[in-house]
């Protein structure tokens, strides 16, 4: 499945739940299961930008680019999250280029403030730049 596909599979996921409000809250209870281990938990791992602090590990595995994050708010690390679930487990070449649709697609950035849009782009931000690195 190719990263364009795979976003679209994630939208049409989501999008399953009607009600905006109720989808984003899907979307923070996702994020739960999340597991960044502690030791990652480092400043070279925190995004800059982000009102609430976020870390993001990305490694490279067998030619694939694996993303995974921690947060300290709920609602952050559900968004970013869902990041992460999108970027994992993708050719680093495709994950460098191929920006999220996920957020205009399913109605969240009517919800969202500038602020926390603002993170969202600083940790796309920090995504590509990694995966830029693993496609060397």
């Amino acid at each position: 499945m190719t990263l364009a596909e795979k976003q679209q599979s994630l939208i049409d996921d989501l999008n399953i739940i009607h009600d905006p409000h109720e989808r984003l809250n899907a979307v923070v209870s996702r994020g739960a299961g999340m597991k960044l281990d502690s030791a990652h938990k480092i400043d070279a791992n925190l995004v800059p930008g982000c009102v609430s602090r976020v870390w993001l590990h990305g490694e490279l595995v067998d030619g694939r680019a694996h993303f995974v994050c921690d947060a300290e708010s709920p609602m952050v690390k559900g968004l970013a999250s869902l990041l992460c679930e999108l970027y994992d487990d993708t050719v680093p070449a495709e994950a460098a280029v191929i920006e999220p649709q996920v957020w205009e697609a399913c109605a969240f950035t009517k919800m969202l403030s500038p602020t926390r849009l603002n993170g969202l782009a600083n940790m796309r931000k920090k995504i590509r730049e990694m995966a830029e690195g693993f496609a060397q």
